[in-house]
């Protein structure tokens, strides 16, 4: 009788799953497994947001696998370790799991895949998680894509999407009995007192099953009109599947698929053009693990070399106030207190908190990674890396160093009539649409008015944006202008 162990990792999904849907077919049992790892570099621990959803995404692969009579395993520590054991308990001769591309989930894969290989126990890994594997899309000269428009218009003549695999036949797959596992509660995966989290669970429904109705909530009622309504932080524009896709609820197959057999029935020029925008947010997550890859310092090092000596400022209270949504200016300060809330922020409220950081305070964008890696429940190692570097301008295809977000600008256009900053400030719920853009060139008796005491209960802007403009671009232009010279 063959007896496989699969183990989950960023792949809390059933369906679409082609480690488990392999295993199953060359297996008569299955022992599936989550390890709560140890060994990963400290900087790159799973952030305290993350930890919230993958009690969650666990609690419901746990009660999915339940429902056709098998045990997932749970077990903390080594994966090596622990995968050796429960070889030796289980009688097991093989082991399979998706893909991981981080650096050093590179490192430990190889390692454990080649241990094993010599103890006799095959191994299997499979891509699980990207459209197109980050080795398989290359130039004319066999060399990564480092500009994002290239890199996805390869990739789209490429591409050949198979369909998703369903679950997999699992009631005829009973694990041996009586395995020990590790309590769930017992990782203390979620927050104690306070509870800086409370405000997750009315915003988040952690699990496969909500991943594949929200994606088609999202399809059905606002992917038409995603290209108009993307950008506008105030109205739901997006799918916000971006948590689930992290923690493998859901794969990019599975998206695809769906949003290209919804094309097919509509044909609608809107809905096709809408569809080809939010594809592309699925490529920019391909580019970011491409770039990854290939550049395994991206989480830590800029990725052009002229960056390397930037004189990056170190100011621990202009990061404070960045960090608890106090810079005086509201659409940062709204994005900063919504990330907070619900361990999520609107993309394009994301490019103007990190132009904020990097271009208006000078202070180096690894800071920004650092704090988004800790509140984020989406925080994918790869994303977050690409994004801050491109919009500090020293990541590949970044956006130019002198291009400067004015965040008053940026939240008229955006926010017009101020729904976004009403929601996460409400001591500005009462600023007239005309001031809350910038409530310091408000006349003093429209403040009174309003309940606002500027200095007290909202602050003044930590920084002037224009003199702050000045510095960066002179700082821009004598470090990294001349170092290209």
């Amino acid at each position: 009788m063959k007896k496989a162990i699969i183990w989950f990792r960023k792949d809390l999904r059933l369906s679409d799953n082609p480690a488990l849907t392999q295993a199953c077919e060359e297996n008569n049992e299955i022992i599936p497994i989550y390890i709560y790892e140890e060994n990963i570099p400290n900087a790159w621990m799973i952030g305290e947001a993350s930890k919230w959803w993958l009690h969650y995404s666990l609690q419901s692969l746990c009660d999915n696998f339940d429902s056709f009579g098998i045990k997932l395993v749970l077990k903390k520590g080594n994966p090596l370790t622990i995968l050796q054991s429960l070889l030796h308990e289980t009688q097991a001769n093989a082991v399979y799991w998706n893909r991981r591309y981080e650096p050093y989930s590179i490192l430990n894969d190889a390692k454990i895949k080649q241990t094993l290989y010599k103890q006799g126990v095959k191994c299997n890994s499979y891509n699980g998680s990207l459209l197109i594997e980050p080795w398989e899309i290359l130039t004319q000269k066999k060399t990564y894509f480092k500009v994002f428009t290239r890199f996805w218009n390869q990739s789209l003549k490429v591409l050949d999407i198979p369909n998703d695999l369903p679950i997999p036949e699992l009631k005829k797959k009973n694990t041996a009995a009586n395995l020990l596992s590790d309590n769930l509660n017992d990782w203390n995966l979620l927050p104690k007192h306070p509870n800086w989290a409370r405000e997750f669970k009315k915003n988040w429904n952690p699990g496969e099953f909500n991943a594949q109705k929200k994606l088609m909530h999202f399809i059905e009622n606002h992917l038409e009109n995603y290209s108009k309504e993307r950008d506008f932080p105030g109205c739901r524009g997006t799918s916000a599947l971006s948590p689930h896709l992290a923690s493998g609820e859901i794969s990019p197959r599975q998206i695809w698929n769906a949003i290209k057999n919804y094309n097919i029935t509509k044909k609608s020029k809107l809905l096709i053009e809408s569809s080809n925008k939010y594809l592309a947010e699925i490529g920019w997550r391909e580019f970011s693990y491409n770039l990854l890859y290939h550049f395994p310092k991206l989480p830590s090092d800029p990725f052009s070399d002229r960056f390397q000596s930037f004189p990056w400022k170190k100011n621990e209270s202009f990061l404070k106030a960045w960090q608890k949504g106090l810079t005086g200016y509201p659409i940062v300060d709204a994005g900063m207190r919504q990330l907070w809330h619900i361990g999520w922020m609107h993309n394009r409220v994301r490019m103007i908190v990190a132009s904020f950081l990097t271009k208006d305070l000078l202070i180096n964008w690894t800071e920004g990674t650092k704090w988004f890696w800790d509140t984020l429940v989406d925080a994918d190692l790869a994303s977050n890396s690409a994004s801050w570097q491109w919009v500090a301008g020293c990541g590949a295809d970044a956006a130019p160093y002198f291009r400067i977000f004015n965040p008053v600008l940026q939240s008229q256009k955006f926010d017009p009539e101020g729904t976004y900053i009403r929601q996460w400030i409400p001591e500005l719920t009462k600023l007239p649409t005309k001031y809350i853009h910038a409530p310091w060139e408000t006349p003093e008796e429209i403040l009174k008015e309003s309940n606002i005491q500027l200095g007290i209960n909202y602050p003044y802007p930590i920084i002037d944006h224009y003199e702050a403009k000045t510095k960066a671009l002179d700082s821009f232009n004598r470090s990294v202008r001349n170092s290209s010279i």
